[in-house]
C-alpha cells in the first residue's frame, strides 16, 4: 500500500525459479491460463506449453533457457520469466535476478530436494531479492505440510512463513485455509474455489497454525509480540500489513500451497503478487538507482532469431525507452534500437516505446551483452553496472571440430553466438594442440549447446575429450656437442656448440646461460643458440611433449669466419638438444589440479571415495561457509582424472554437487600409468 492507502501498481516482473522438475513451466501455464492469457493450459508431457518451446527443451523434457510471457490480472500487467531448474542451466537465472521485483520459488514438499532448494535460495538471498515459496504438487504429498515445511526450512536463511494449510477429505486435499484471512476455500474443477466457513474439525488446527505464523511475524514487530503475550487477536488488516512489509523488506519467505497442473492455489498466488509484491519503485531502491528520469535498461537475456537477428531482452528500470533510441553500456560501445517488442514465448508484438517497469526485447542491439546495464549513450560515461554477473567456472569441456573443413569459419561464428546467448559457456582455442574447446556446466549443458549448433546453425561437429597438456623433464645431466655442417655451392653452413644440459627443480622453468671463453662462439650467435634450444623444448622432447624445468649452458663450440651464421648456430643447438636429451633420463609430467568440491554433508563420504578413486589426494574437509549442511572438500587430482568428474559428483549429490579447480603443479607419471599416454605418441619412458 502507498502512503495514502492506495494499492501500488505498475508493470511487475516475476521470476519463476526452483529445483529441477518442481513444476515451474507448469506453473507458468497455470498462471497464464488463470489470468486469461491462454485459452487452454498446456502440459509439459504433451509438448504444447508456452514455455520450453525450443526443440532442445522439448527433446529433453526440461527447461534449458529462460522463457518470457506477459499476462494481465485485475488491470495490472506482469511479466513472468520461467528459469531452468537444472544446476547445469542455473546461470540463466543470474542476469534475470538483476531486474525482477520478486521471485516465486517453485518446489515440491520433498525433503530430498532440500539441497537443490538451498542452491536456489542462496542466489536469491545474496541478491536480496524478495521471494515467496510455492509448494507445488500438493495433490501428491503424504504426511503433514507443516512437517514438510520444517524439513525445507534448513534450506532457507529466512523464516518460511506458512500462509495456508490444506483441507483433507478421504486422504485427498480438497482445498485450503488462508491463515491470514481466516477463510476456507474448496477447489472446484475449471472454476474459482468456493469460499466456505472453516470446517468444525479444522478450527483447532487452523488456530494452531495461525498462531505459529503470528509468532514468526512477531519477531519483527514488538507490538504484535505484546498482543500475542496478552492473548489478543490482531486485526486481519494488521496481519496482512505485517506480512506485506516483512516480505518486501526480505525478512520472511511467505509460503503458499497448490497443484499447478490442476490449477489449484493459482488465484491466491496471483492475488498475493497483486497486493504484496514490490513494485519497480522499490526495486530501484534495492539497486540504489536514485535517478528515475534518465532511461536505464537492465539486460536479462540475449538470443539470436532465425530471421529477425539479435534480440536483447531486459527491463526498463527507469525513464522511457523508444524505438530508435541510442543506448550504451557504461564505458562501452553504443548501439541504436531497431525494433521494440513485447514477448509471449516465441511470439513478438511491436511497441513504439516502453516505460519504467516494462520488460521488453530490443531489436538488433549488437553492442548489448547479457548482464549489461544500458543508458542513453550521452549518459553512459559516468554510469555504473548495477549488478555485475558472477563469473562461472566450467566443470566439463569437449574439443569440437566441424565435420567438414569448409564449416570452420561458420562454426567459429556460431560458437560466438552461443556464448553471447549463454555466458556460462566458454569457447577457448588451445594453440599447443590446435583444439577448440567448448567448456560448460556439465554433460547436458554441453549436449544441448551442440544440439543448438546443429539445429539452429546447421553445423555438425565432432567431439572428443580435450588433450591433457602433459610435459616432460629430465633426471640427470649430460654434456652434448651439436654440430651443423652443410656444404653447397658458394657459402656453406657451419655451427658448432657444446651444451651442458641439467635438470632443475619443479616449477623453475627454462634457463639458458653461456660460459664461453676465448671467443669459441662469437657473442652475436648466442641468441641464435638460445632460439634453437627454446624451439626444440617448446615443440617436443624425446617423449613427445614440451620440456620444462631444465638448464642449458653453452660451454664451448667453434665457428667458421665465412660459413657460420645465425641459422647455422640455431640448427646446431637444435641438433645438440635432439641428441643429448634422450641421454638425460627423460620423465613424463602430468598436471595436478587443486580441486575444491562443494557438496551436502551427507554425501561427503561418497565424494572422498570418488576423489580417491581418481588418484586424488584429500587435503581436508571443512564446513562450507554460510551453507548449513554443506561441506567443501579440497584435494589434489591429476587433470587427466577430471574430465568427467562432474558426472560422478552430481550422481552422488542428487544433482547439486559442484567444484572449482586451478592448476597447482606438475608431477612425475611413470610405469603403467604413463604407458597409455606415451603409446599415443609412439614413445617409451626412460
Amino acid at each position: 500500500m502507498g502512503e495514502n492507502g492506495e494499492r501500488l501498481s505498475g508493470p511487475r516482473c516475476v521470476a519463476l525459479v526452483g529445483p529441477f522438475a518442481g513444476g515451474k513451466t507448469t506453473l507458468l501455464e497455470a498462471l497464464m491460463a488463470r489470468a486469461g492469457a491462454l485459452t487452454r493450459q498446456g502440459r509439459v508431457g504433451e509438448g504444447n506449453t508456452l514455455g520450453d518451446s525450443s526443440p532442445e527443451a522439448r527433446a529433453h523434457g526440461m527447461s534449458v533457457e529462460t522463457n518470457v510471457a506477459d499476462l494481465e490480472f485485475m488491470g495490472d500487467r506482469y511479466t513472468l520469466i520461467d528459469c531452468p531448474g537444472s544446476v547445469e542451466f542455473q546461470f540463466e537465472a543470474q542476469p534475470v535476478l538483476a531486474g525482477i521485483d520478486v521471485a516465486i520459488v517453485v518446489a515440491e514438499p520433498d525433503p530430498k530436494k532440500v539441497a537443490a532448494l538451498q542452491v536456489i535460495l542462496r542466489q536469491l538471498e545474496a541478491r536480496k531479492v524478495p521471494h515467496m515459496l510455492f509448494l507445488n504438487k500438493m495433490d501428491k504429498i503424504e504426511g503433514s505440510v507443516r512437517d514438510a515445511l520444517q524439513n525445507l526450512q534448513q534450506a532457507s536463511s529466512l523464516p518460511l512463513v506458512l500462509r495456508q494449510i490444506p483441507i483433507r477429505e478421504g486422504g485427498e486435499i480438497k482445498g485450503y485455509i488462508d491463515l491470514a484471512l481466516e477463510r476456507a476455500h474448496i477447489y472446484r474443477d475449471g472454476s474459482d474455489s468456493e469460499v466456505v466457513a472453516i470446517p468444525d474439525g479444522e478450527q483447532s488446527r487452523e488456530g494452531e497454525a495461525r498462531f505459529a505464523m503470528l509468532e514468526q511475524l512477531a519477531d519483527f514487530d514488538d507490538e504484535l509480540l505484546e498482543e500475542l503475550l496478552e492473548e489478543k487477536s490482531p486485526e486481519t488488516d494488521r496481519v496482512l500489513a505485517d506480512l506485506t512489509r516483512d516480505f518486501r523488506e526480505g525478512l520472511i519467505c511467505p509460503t503458499f500451497i497448490g497443484a499447478a497442473e490442476l490449477g489449484n492455489g493459482i488465484l491466491r498466488l496471483l492475488k498475493a503478487l497483486r497486493h504484496e509484491a514490490p513494485t519497480i519503485a522499490e526495486t530501484r531502491t534495492r539497486f540504489g538507482l536514485e535517478d528515475t528520469s534518465t532511461p536505464c535498461f537492465q539486460v536479462m537475456k540475449t538470443f539470436h532469431t532465425a530471421h529477425g537477428g539479435k534480440l536483447t531482452v531486459g527491463r526498463v528500470l527507469a525513464g522511457e525507452i523508444a524505438d530508435g533510441a541510442e543506448l550504451a553500456a557504461p564505458g562501452g560501445e553504443s548501439g541504436r534500437i531497431s525494433g521494440l517488442f513485447r514477448l509471449q514465448g516465441t511470439e513478438t508484438s511491436k511497441l513504439d516505446a516502453a516505460g519504467a517497469g516494462d520488460t521488453v526485447a530490443l531489436g538488433k542491439m549488437e553492442a548489448a551483452r547479457t548482464g549489461d546495464t544500458l543508458y542513453p549513450a550521452a549518459a553512459s560515461a559516468g554510469a555504473s553496472q548495477l549488478v555485475p554477473l558472477a563469473e562461472m567456472q566450467a566443470v566439463m569441456a569437449l574439443a569440437v571440430a566441424p565435420m567438414e573443413r569448409k564449416d570452420e569459419v561458420r562454426m567459429s561464428a556460431a560458437l560466438a553466438k552461443l556464448v553471447e546467448e549463454d555466458p556460462s559457456l566458454i569457447v577457448r582455442h588451445v594453440p599447443e594442440t590446435g583444439e577448440t574447446l567448448l567448456e560448460g556446466q556439465g554433460e547436458m549443458h554441453l549436449r544441448v549447446s551442440l544440439e543448438k549448433l546443429t539445429g539452429k546453425y546447421g553445423i555438425s561437429a565432432s567431439t572428443s575429450p580435450p588433450q591433457v597438456p602433459y610435459r616432460e623433464t629430465i633426471r640427470k645431466s649430460v654434456t652434448q656437442r651439436g654440430r651443423h655442417k652443410k656444404q653447397t655451392g658458394g657459402h656453406g653452413q657451419f655451427g658448432d656448440v657444446v651444451l651442458e644440459i641439467k635438470p632443475l627443480e619443479r616449477g623453475a622453468g627454462i634457463e639458458f646461460n653461456e660460459t664461453i671463453t676465448g671467443g669459441a662462439v662469437p657473442k652475436q650467435y648466442f641468441s641464435s643458440v638460445e632460439h634453437g634450444i627454446h624451439e626444440y623444448l617448446t615443440e617436443a622432447g624425446p617423449l613427445g611433449f614440451p620440456v620444462v624445468d631444465v638448464s642449458i649452458t653453452l660451454v664451448d663450440g667453434s665457428y667458421h669466419s665465412v660459413d657460420s651464421s645465425d641459422q647455422a648456430f640455431k640448427a646446431a643447438a637444435h641438433v645438440g638438444m635432439r641428441e643429448g636429451m634422450p641421454e638425460c633420463s627423460p620423465v613424463l609430467l602430468e598436471p595436478i589440479m587443486e580441486v575444491t568440491v562443494f557438496c551436502p554433508t551427507d554425501a561427503t563420504a561418497k565424494i572422498n571415495g570418488i576423489l580417491s578413486s581418481r588418484r586424488g589426494q584429500i587435503l581436508g574437509t571443512d564446513p562450507r561457509q554460510g551453507w548449513d549442511g554443506w561441506d567443501q572438500v579440497r584435494a589434489m587430482i591429476p587433470q587427466a582424472e577430471i574430465q568427467d568428474l562432474i558426472i560422478e559428483l552430481r550422481s552422488a549429490t542428487a544433482g547439486v554437487g559442484s567444484f572449482v579447480q586451478h592448476f597447482d603443479h606438475l608431477a612425475e607419471l611413470t610405469g603403467r600409468l604413463a604407458e597409455p599416454v606415451l603409446s599415443k605418441v609412439g614413445k617409451n619412458a626412460a
